[in-house]
């Protein structure tokens, strides 16, 4: 994939590298203070830059926020799929893939607040994200459907149903609780997405 800086270049090695810091530096200077009060030199002291040197990779805070957003999205989309192909069937990779995204949440403690803080300050980046994420979910229910691999099920509904299972349950252990998802959640969780997904018997 192609990096480009604030002026539509393309960034050299380095130039990734010190994007990625800021991308670094925007997470958790985002998650720890917010939006408002987050500032462009608190972002580059966090990531040991000079603040003219922001603007070489990005024309805004707005800017850079919505990117971290969307580099967030893309992360945690990597995390699940790299868990749910390790499972032999459709439910066993739903499982896993769960266990992917509380495993990324939990090392990413700032992530909550940043998505929910995304409605208000960056709604459409707010909204792709979700879409993002369903679209190729409701792709692979309807794929595993086709298989016979799960019931007669709606994949849209199941996935944005199931998707706000996993998104809820972190919030109530890892953001809310000790910072991970327990097994005994993680087991319960198995048996409510069998529940939902398995074909009738």
């Amino acid at each position: 994939m192609t990096v480009v800086g604030a002026d539509g270049r393309e960034l050299s090695a380095r130039g990734v590298e010190t994007r990625n810091r800021l991308l670094e530096a925007a997470e958790q200077v985002f998650g720890d203070l917010g939006f408002h009060d987050a500032s462009i030199v608190k972002i580059t002291e966090a990531a040991g830059v000079g603040q003219g040197t922001f603007y070489l990779y990005f024309s805004s805070k707005q800017e850079l926020f919505d990117e971290l957003v969307r580099d967030l999205n893309r992360r945690i989309r990597h995390a699940m799929t790299e868990q749910a192909k390790l499972g032999g069937t459709r439910i066993e990779q739903e499982l896993l893939g769960f266990r992917g995204y509380f495993d990324f949440a939990a090392k990413h403690r700032g992530l909550y607040r940043i998505l929910r803080e995304s409605a208000f300050v960056s709604p459409d980046v707010f909204k792709w994200h979700y879409d993002r994420v369903s679209e190729r979910y409701v792709a692979a229910l309807r794929e595993a459907v086709d298989r016979h691999e799960l019931g007669p099920i709606d994949p849209e509904v199941a996935a944005w149903a199931l998707m706000s299972v996993g998104e809820t349950i972190g919030l109530r252990w890892i953001v809310w609780g000790d910072g991970e998802v327990p097994e005994h959640v993680v087991a319960e969780l198995g048996r409510v997405i069998a529940a939902i997904l398995e074909p009738a018997r």
